[in-house]
């Protein structure tokens, strides 16, 4: 079953002497057809028992006592995290020393919006180096367009490769079984078992925002790609030559004459059209190279 991983995760959080209390369970119940409890008793201690009932892997046999929800799922899942380096996990998803540099990048570019001698050594003294012959060649609205295209394609390739979504989706999935457990542990009145869920819900608000670090680590890279590209945007609007570009009709909006003029309140032309080429575009890549960006399971 595709929930069973999960739950073996959570035990294997309480320690070892749980899995191998599973382990010892799922032996038993595979030599005898069922468990009980005086099967496991010299092995096991009563909490340890009751856990495993209370995570949903050990269940009622119609009073012929218990047998393991999925087996095969249990001993592939116990496998698994007999292999798998807690260690390394937590390092995987934290920010490496080339997030943290890429950040305090990110963070001096956006100096250039508010500095003039930023933005000219960053827009005029280097980006346009390589735009400077696509802006010779083209219209402006086709230079916006194909920027548009770059920044779509990369911000969707960094979040293809920088976000863990199952492993986001697998969080929620975790939450969604403790609320059960929960509710049923208040059904039987069992303050002990609610108490634990308790402490499982502050770890797993713990791990919650460790999945919101992990969003903002892709849009860190996001920016330190985009940014340069907007602050050379930014800088030939208010230079010359772009407002003898010709009149464009831009969706929604109408003809403007102008790519500074405001077309939605205070907001230029030349960003509304810039944001409505990146929607379309990203949306357009993203389906063509498969790319999830809600959590999965």
């Amino acid at each position: 079953m595709a929930r069973t991983a999960p739950k073996v995760e959570r035990l294997a959080e309480d320690g070892e002497a749980m899995t191998d209390a599973l382990a010892t369970v799922l032996a038993a119940a595979e030599e005898n057809g069922t468990v009980t409890w005086s099967d496991v008793s010299d092995d096991l201690t009563s909490g340890e028992w009751g856990r495993l009932i209370e995570s949903g892997l050990l269940i009622d046999a119609d009073g012929e006592g218990f047998v393991i929800d999925d087996p095969e799922g249990v001993r592939e899942a116990l496998e698994d995290s007999d292999a798998a380096p807690s260690d390394d996990d937590d390092e995987d998803s934290g920010w490496s020393k080339w997030d943290k540099l890429a950040g305090l990048a990110t963070l001096g570019l956006f100096a250039g919006y508010s500095m003039t001698s930023v933005r000219d050594v960053i827009a005029g003294g280097f980006i346009d180096i390589f735009l400077g012959p696509l802006n010779d060649m083209l219209p402006f609205y086709a230079v916006i367009l194909v920027l548009a295209i770059i920044t779509g394609t990369t911000s969707t390739i960094l979040q293809d490769n920088l976000m863990d979504m199952s492993g986001m989706g697998d969080h929620q999935e975790k939450m969604e079984d403790l609320k059960e457990r929960r509710k049923a542990a208040k059904e039987r009145d069992d303050q002990e078992a609610l108490d634990r869920l308790e402490e499982e819900q502050m770890e797993l608000m713990t791990d919650q925002m460790g999945m919101f670090k992990q969003q903002f680590r892709p849009m860190v890279w996001i920016m330190l790609v985009n940014i340069p590209l907007f602050l050379w945007l930014y800088w030939i609007v208010f230079g010359a030559g772009v407002e003898a570009s010709p009149v464009i009709t831009l969706p929604i909006f109408g003809e403007v004459e102008a790519w500074r003029n405001g077309v939605a309140g205070p907001v230029q032309a030349w960003i509304v059209w810039y944001f409505l080429c990146s929607l379309s575009f990203t949306q357009i890549i993203r389906k063509a190279l498969n790319v999830e960006t809600t959590p999965t399971g």
